[in-house]
């Protein structure tokens, strides 16, 4: 009797899954300025969370597919993909999307049709703040946390004024709001703002122009091939080593990567995850390593939590109903051995952030030890207070 019992409960769950089938879509940059941090790694780190969910592939009795595409770093081609996804492949979630524009764009979509969007890569804050809504969560990091780490860690060690280089883009734009708003509230000032078209191979004007205000700091509210061909120049300009301290609002360990020691060293940085930080992160980071031949991303990272624990929202309600799933994700302490913290009304994934500095070449011990950790960011600290958010899901 019991097993029968068990059994019709086991057929009422697996009827709460729609068509017979959990689809996770993976939406990134697979060949643009950002492939390196996110790309098709992105969908390595997905195979991995299905794979460590589940060894059958399965969840709540139904089979698991991932799909993968390229959006370009489009917002109009993210959202013609999502929509296709969503109502001709039966795609339940999307996730990854770095690039903010895209993430809004697809956002909107998931919200008309009631599926559900996990943003990892994308840095602007307005994605849990003016712009929430219920079928969104951002997983890793945002602009508030990266500003709350990197410039107030600046900040305290006296260099006071600020020139901003920023991509003209709505994260360049974030970026440079959030940081100089800790900017002014320490006792700073913004002497200058340039903004540049994304993507950009010359960064000679704006250097030069920073370099000629005589501000303390030099900030670069950009990303990914960009920040990149930035920090390169001004190594060239003899910026980087001079009186003015060049400091990268987001960096991904793939840009230091990139860049070398010798070039980034010194440089201080905020990230959500760093692969050899513990024994949990490092074992994982390796296991990505020998599939993906480089260490993982705080997005590849944020990727892989973020499937895994949507997996066992779904395992835990028997249903792939997107209001159900992200009840259930905003019920419970996310603890995955890549982060611990929690999805908070907004729709923010709020967990410690790591402030950190960029070693010397003769400080690294292996490949891909590049960073310090200098401080840890609490969670409450590194997310906006909810009292001062202007998402329409807070309760006032």
């Amino acid at each position: 009797m019991a097993g029968a019992v068990l059994a019709a409960g086991s057929a009422f769950a697996q009827q709460k899954i729609s068509d017979d089938v959990v689809k996770i879509g993976v939406l990134t940059d697979m060949s643009g300025a950002y492939s390196d941090f996110t790309g098709s790694a992105a969908v390595i780190a997905a195979q991995m969370a299905v794979e460590d969910f589940a060894r059958n592939g399965q969840v709540a009795g139904r089979k698991i597919e991932i799909v993968s595409a390229d959006h370009q770093n489009k917002a109009d081609v993210g959202a013609e993909r999502a929509r296709n996804w969503f109502d001709r492949d039966k795609v339940d979630v999307i996730v990854e999307l770095v690039t903010t524009n895209v993430a809004l764009a697809v956002m909107d979509v998931a919200e008309q049709k009631n599926r559900l969007a996990l943003v990892s890569g994308s840095a602007s804050q307005s994605i849990t703040n003016e712009r929430c809504n219920a079928n969104t969560a951002h997983w890793v990091y945002d602009s508030y946390g990266l500003a709350s780490g990197t410039a107030k860690a600046v900040m305290s060690t006296g260099r006071k004024n600020w020139y901003f280089i920023a991509a003209d883009y709505a994260a360049g734009a974030a970026m440079t709001k959030d940081a100089s708003q800790v900017i002014t509230a320490g006792g700073g000032k913004v002497v200058g703002v340039s903004k540049h078209p994304f993507p950009n191979p010359d960064f000679s004007s704006f250097l030069l122009t920073a370099q000629a205000s005589k501000a303390d700091v030099i900030a670069l509210a950009n990303g990914g091939q960009d920040t990149i061909t930035a920090i390169k120049q001004a190594a060239e300009f003899g910026i980087t080593g001079s009186k003015q301290s060049l400091v990268p609002i987001v960096l991904f360990i793939n840009d230091v990567h990139a860049l070398g020691l010798k070039t980034a060293q010194g440089l201080t940085l905020t990230e959500g995850f760093y692969w050899n930080r513990d024994a949990k992160t490092r074992a994982w980071s390796r296991r990505f390593f020998e599939r993906a031949k480089k260490m993982p991303s705080m997005a590849h990272a944020g990727v892989y939590s973020s499937v895994l624990n949507y997996l066992k929202a779904v395992d835990k309600t028997g249903s792939d109903d997107a209001a159900t799933v992200m009840k259930q994700l905003k019920s419970v302490d996310i603890d995955d051995g890549l982060f611990k913290g929690r999805v908070r009304a907004d729709g923010k994934f709020a967990h410690d952030m790591l402030l950190l500095e960029v070693k010397k070449p003769a400080e690294s011990t292996e490949p891909w030890d590049y960073y310090h950790v200098r401080g840890v960011i609490p969670a409450d600290d590194a997310a906006m207070p909810l009292a001062q958010s202007k998402c329409k899901l807070v309760q006032r």
